[in-house]
Parts: C-alpha cells; sequence; structure tokens
C-alpha cells in the first residue's frame, strides 16, 4: 500500500526521509536537504508555508520514498489572488524535481495529484519549476495531473548549456574553443600572469573562508549586479558548500583589491558554475573571463570532472564556453473547479479550449476523488 503524508517543516521528516534528501545531496546540490534548509531559511518571505508531500509504500522500514518540496506563498493569498501551491523553488533554483531513491511511478504520481486536487481548502494551481523535460517524471507527473482532473500547461522556464568533457586535458579543452576566444584567452592569461600586483586563488575549503566570503560579497556590491533580495542566502550556501566539501570559490585580487569572484560547485564528477561578478573598474584586464578559464583549468584537471554545466540562461558568452544545450521546463496545473482556476484555464489555454475541457469534465465523474492520506503538522 502506498501512503501519502505531508509536513510543515523538513525537521518534522522521518528520520529516513531525512536521511534520503542527505543522499540526495551528493547527486545534486538543489536536491540536498542543506539546499532545502538553507532556502527555507534564507530565501522565503513573512507568511511563505512549506508543504512537503511524502510518498512511502507504507512499511514500518521502508526505504523506498519519495518527496516533493512546494510552498505556498504569502503573496498568493487574498481577494482576487489565485491559491496557488508552487515548487519549493526560485530564482536560485536551477533544477527542480521529485526526490527519491526509485523512479516516480506512475501510480506514486497519481496519488500525489489526487491528493494535491482534494486538498483542502482547495489549490487553484499547482506551478512546478525548473525541471528537466527529458525526465521520465516530467511526463508522468504531466499525465497524473491531468488524469486528475486539472488543466496542465507546460512551458518553457530556461536553457541550460554545459560542457561535456569527453576525457579532454583542459589544454586539449582550450583548443577546441572558438579562435576569437582561445586567442584572447591566451593573450590575456599571459599578460595577467606576469603581473605581480594580481592574485588568482581558488577556495574550497573552510580555512579562510570568512575573508573570501567578504571578498565575494564586496566584488558583488561594485559589479553591475542587482543588489541580491535575499542577502543572507549565498554566504550560507558558500558554507554549506564548504562543509559539503564541493566548494570552489575563485577569486581575483588587485593590489590587494577583489576584483571578481566566482562560486562554482563540484559533486559527483560535474562542476556547476553558480555565481559570478567582477568589478567594473578591472574590466581592462578582462578578470571575469581569466577566472573563468582559471576555475575551468582547475575542475578539469585537478577535479577531473566529466561535465561542467552554467546551469540556467540562454546568455551568448555561455554557448563558446560550453558545447551542449538543454532546456529546463515547468507544469502549471490549473483546477478548473475554482472560480479562480478556470479563469486561469481561459487566460492559459483559452476560451474554446477550456469550454470543450469543462463540458468533457461535467459528462463524467470527478477523478480528483478523495484519498486516503495521512497529515501530519509540526
Amino acid at each position: 500500500m502506498t501512503i501519502l503524508r505531508t509536513f510543515c517543516d523538513f525537521t518534522a521528516l522521518p528520520e529516513q526521509t531525512q536521511q534520503l534528501l542527505q543522499t540526495a545531496s551528493s547527486q545534486s546540490l538543489f536536491f540536498g536537504l542543506p539546499w532545502f534548509q538553507t532556502f527555507a531559511k534564507y530565501a522565503l518571505d513573512p507568511g511563505d508555508r512549506l508543504r512537503i508531500y511524502e510518498l512511502s509504500s507504507g512499511e514500518p522500514d521502508s526505504v523506498a520514498r519519495i518527496v516533493v518540496p512546494t510552498i505556498h506563498r504569502a503573496k498568493d493569498s487574498g481577494f482576487g489572488k489565485l491559491r496557488k501551491l508552487s515548487s519549493l523553488s526560485n530564482f536560485y533554483t536551477c533544477l527542480y524535481g521529485p526526490i527519491g531513491n526509485t523512479e516516480l511511478s506512475s501510480e506514486w504520481a497519481d496519488l500525489l495529484a489526487r491528493s494535491i486536487g482534494s486538498d483542502v481548502p482547495r489549490w487553484d494551481a499547482v506551478d512546478l519549476k525548473p525541471l528537466d523535460v527529458q525526465s521520465p517524471a516530467f511526463n508522468v507527473l504531466v499525465d497524473a495531473f491531468r488524469r486528475a482532473g486539472f488543466v496542465v500547461q507546460p512551458y518553457f522556464s530556461f536553457g541550460n548549456w554545459y560542457l561535456d568533457v569527453r576525457g579532454q586535458s583542459f589544454e586539449q579543452y582550450l583548443d577546441s574553443l572558438p579562435s576569437v576566444l582561445k586567442n584572447t584567452l591566451r593573450r590575456k592569461i599571459k599578460k595577467i600572469e606576469k603581473l605581480p600586483r594580481v592574485k588568482i586563488e581558488v577556495i574550497s575549503e573552510n580555512a579562510g573562508l570568512e575573508s573570501a566570503i567578504a571578498s565575494y560579497e564586496k566584488v558583488y556590491r561594485s559589479s553591475w549586479k542587482q543588489p541580491e533580495p535575499y542577502p543572507r542566502f549565498v554566504p550560507e550556501l558558500i558554507r554549506i558548500c564548504a562543509e559539503s566539501k564541493i566548494l570552489r570559490l575563485g577569486l581575483v585580487h588587485v593590489d590587494s583589491e577583489p576584483a571578481a569572484a566566482q562560486l562554482w560547485m563540484v559533486q559527483d564528477r560535474k562542476a556547476s558554475i553558480y555565481k559570478l561578478a567582477y568589478d567594473e573598474r578591472f574590466a581592462d584586464l578582462s578578470v571575469g573571463t581569466i577566472l573563468t578559464a582559471k576555475l575551468m583549468q582547475h575542475v578539469i584537471d585537478v577535479d577531473k570532472v566529466q561535465e561542467v554545466d552554467y546551469l540556467s540562461g540562454d546568455d551568448a558568452y555561455k554557448r563558446d564556453w560550453m558545447s551542449t544545450r538543454r532546456e529546463r521546463w515547468g507544469i502549471l496545473a490549473m483546477n478548473p473547479r475554482t472560480i479562480p482556476g478556470a479563469l486561469a484555464v481561459i487566460r492559459h489555454v483559452g476560451g474554446r479550449a477550456a469550454k470543450r475541457f469543462l463540458q468533457k469534465l461535467a459528462e463524467r465523474p470527478s477523478d480528483a476523488t478523495a484519498v486516503p492520506v495521512t497529515r501530519k503538522a509540526s
């Protein structure tokens, strides 16, 4: 028997489920318990409420579980608002999905979708992103929400550029780059290496970490980037990465002044490029480009990674550094049984399509019937 339980806090999860999330950390930072706990503590707004769905076989010693962390945001409450259940993600999140030690089956996805559909008060919409559109779980979720009576609109979220290293050394990789970038890099690296006032380092552990974080924040404040809306999140994430031995924090100092900073993570033979910034006062030295090259050299020649991932965005420069593009998508499931949900169907799908769906819905019993759910609040 498969059962579903809901929790309001990660600390309330059963020990086995917490262990599952700890194990998931080794495969992807964005699926791990440290990520979600840090996110919940530092990247949410007042009034946001966690809702963590856990699926298991129901056996006392069962380890086969699926975890789906979601949130109801305070901004989605009140008159005229679409009451929406969202993935526990935002612009800091580069990958999201059901987390488990088994594939998300149609049976388990149906239980999840029907349970969400029968929640009281009802959700007007469910929005999950950013998902790997090529993963089996994507279509399983789409089909399950449709069977549960939702109108489902998959949508593009962002492009994701990555490099298949293919066992190359850094020099071999450098030779494969577009001629303009390759020649510029060789020239700029030789120039900056001759300057005694320039220091490049890669921080990967707790030694000197707080000073490195201060340098990172100073560069970010001096860059072209907008201030972080949740200023405590990234510094804490850097500490978490250092503790987990996955941190690669690159820094360039010019005349003892921090000039460029990049936050990379390395795990499961994959390097992820998460944050990058440079002080525009040092733009003539190409400190940002040179730091990218130095970190690329480090992860390829020292860490021996198989993949380098630029995570989110189709910025033009990424295709010069990377070899392949894939996509992250979202799933918007709208509930036509609520007035705001029906209006959302009309807005996103179109009036005629919505009318046909509602007529079909009236001709058959609801799929969103109540299912046995064990509730647990913390």
